[in-house]
């Protein structure tokens, strides 16, 4: 079950950040420009060792279209709104790593040729080979789908080594270490045990389309201290989620 020490070996990653990332702390639907701003900076770090970074960000922020959908509007609806509020995320993102002089690109699931590229995947691939973050805006387009699929779905389309999973808790544990003191965290879990215990890791089509393509996911820990640039570098915090060995 336990994971070595030594760092993880990546090339190519795929970033998952939630829209409540970004949020201003005591407020409900903005952005922080600090928050933000340190993101960048450490986007910016893992950046400068050659890693290639792709990045996917939900707008939880601003919208979530469930929430919207249970008080009375059309589903479908209320999930295209909420792909706009992704891509207003992306482009807060992209603005700061520009001024931090990191090329950037924002490549949208919805067409808006005036603010970003439409998604193509040889044109991320290009953009990832020549030392740019990219950044996917608008989930993957369509209603119904979790900004976590559009995470697993991309990092397959452009060939990444991992998904990396940014959360509010350090990893992976047999049980909820809010109710059960005595929950242990995993550093290393197959697929297979977490269908087998349920243990809930990213929504249900996100974690099928990393099984059965076996694009391993690494749980962590955003709020500690500089834990992005870590995981983008390789060092081993969190839990990995895998193929069966």
């Amino acid at each position: 079950m336990g994971e070595p020490a030594e760092r993880r070996q990546f090339k190519r990653v795929v970033l998952k950040l939630s829209g409540e990332a970004l949020r201003e702390p005591g407020s409900e639907d903005n952005i922080s420009p600090e928050i933000v701003e340190d993101l960048a900076r450490q986007l910016r770090a893992a950046h400068q060792t050659g890693l290639e970074i792709a990045v996917v960000v939900g707008g939880g922020n601003f919208w979530r279209g469930a929430s919207a959908s249970n008080r009375g509007m059309e589903r479908a609806t209320a999930d295209y709104v909420g792909m706009l509020a992704t891509v207003m995320n992306a482009l807060a993102l992209q603005s700061m790593l520009e001024d931090l002089d990191v090329p950037t690109r924002v490549q949208s699931a919805i067409e808006m040729n005036n603010v970003a590229e439409p998604f193509i995947r040889r044109v991320a691939q290009r953009h990832l080979e020549r030392g740019r973050i990219v950044i996917f805006g608008a989930g993957t387009g369509n209603p119904f789908f979790s900004t976590d699929t559009a995470a697993a779905l991309r990092a397959n389309e452009v060939a990444a080594d991992v998904v990396l999973k940014a959360t509010k808790v350090d990893g992976v544990y047999d049980s909820d270490p809010k109710k059960n003191p005595g929950a242990r965290r995993y550093d290393h879990i197959s697929f297979t045990e977490c269908l087998t215990r349920g243990l809930q890791v990213m929504d249900a089509t996100a974690f099928s389309l990393c099984r059965d393509n076996r694009m391993p996911i690494v749980i962590f820990d955003m709020t500690q201290g500089d834990n992005i640039r870590r995981v983008l570098c390789g060092e081993p915090i969190g839990t990995t989620v895998g193929p069966d060995m």
